[in-house]
């Protein structure tokens, strides 16, 4: 067992919490002001388990699985995919926060959970002391500046979007294969994922629930996520919590994008906007830089 895995196992105390739409399941380890982290697509709270038990040195973290995320509970969807859209997700988190006894707590989200946290600032601002936003950048700006570099680079959203069960078949057919290859971004492959952590990936999409959940996650997001993103962002709606937003240099974000531009028309209160040597999978590839940006910035 590498030590990374070993000490998040033993600092880390694991248990399922029932929302009003869901089961997460929750992890929490250390002591001190409460810390949410949120992890992206197609993971567990285990992206988080290189850094989260030094993070918990000086915070209460907690690491959930997003709803239809690894062994949290996976709603069917409804008609308008309205049960995996991020008002629903950072609803969840909400609630998990609310059962351990946290009003008011800081927190960082990854890929996915970052866009979370997103809603989960416009949506109950008042409860996020500081947001960390993890390469990623708003679905809004993205979806109305589509580029031929972003369709390459993003190449699995509009395929995970396709109606019902296009998606599932195909990703069911070979689950390990897609997930390696989604996740073969550079040249290093999937070598730099916590070995037992790829593993938990792997064995969490071979159930044909949770690739369901995966494409019912991608569907709302180009129907029901952008139509509250488009109606938020024209009344003005920004985020207004202190923000860090910090990307991976050699990711998609990095090379194909300016992300401190992007988010300054989303959000008033940027702290810190920086970069780590990372391509996409920041907290994993790059833990001692990730770890040090997100300790300095909630600290």
């Amino acid at each position: 067992m590498s030590e990374y895995f070993e000490q998040f196992r033993k600092r880390f105390t694991r248990s399922v919490i029932r929302t009003s739409g869901a089961e997460i399941v929750t992890t929490v380890g250390g002591s001190g002001p409460p810390l949410l982290l949120m992890h992206g697509n197609p993971f567990t709270h285990l992206s988080w388990h290189k850094i989260a038990p030094r993070l918990a040195d000086e915070f209460t973290v907690v690491c959930t699985d997003l709803r239809g995320y690894g062994d949290s509970s996976k709603p069917k969807g409804g008609s308008a995919h309205e049960e995996y859209s991020f008002r629903a997700m950072a609803q969840d988190q909400i609630e998990v926060m609310q059962a351990l006894g946290f009003d008011r707590f800081h927190a960082a989200g990854h890929d996915r959970g970052a866009r979370v946290l997103h809603r989960l600032c416009l949506d109950h601002g008042d409860k996020v002391l500081k947001a960390a936003f993890l390469d990623m950048l708003p679905q809004h700006h993205l979806l109305n500046h589509i580029t031929l570099r972003w369709c390459r680079f993003s190449w699995h959203w509009s395929f995970m979007a396709q109606d019902y069960p296009t998606p599932e078949t195909m990703m069911g057919a070979n689950p390990e294969f897609f997930i390696r290859r989604k996740l073969s971004k550079t040249a290093e492959g999937t070598a730099f994922f916590g070995p037992e952590a790829l593993q938990e990936y792997i064995r969490c999409i071979r159930n044909p629930d949770t690739i369901h959940a995966m494409c019912e996650d991608y569907r709302a997001t180009f129907g029901i996520d952008l139509e509250m993103d488009t109606a938020d962002h024209n009344a003005g709606r920004r985020v207004r919590n202190p923000t860090l937003i910090l990307w991976g240099a050699h990711g998609g974000v990095g090379r194909n994008h300016k992300a401190a531009e992007v988010w300054a028309e989303y959000a008033t209160r940027i702290v810190r906007a920086a970069t780590v040597p990372s391509g996409h999978y920041l907290q994993e590839e790059c833990p001692d830089e990730t770890y040090a940006e997100l300790r300095g910035f909630f600290a």
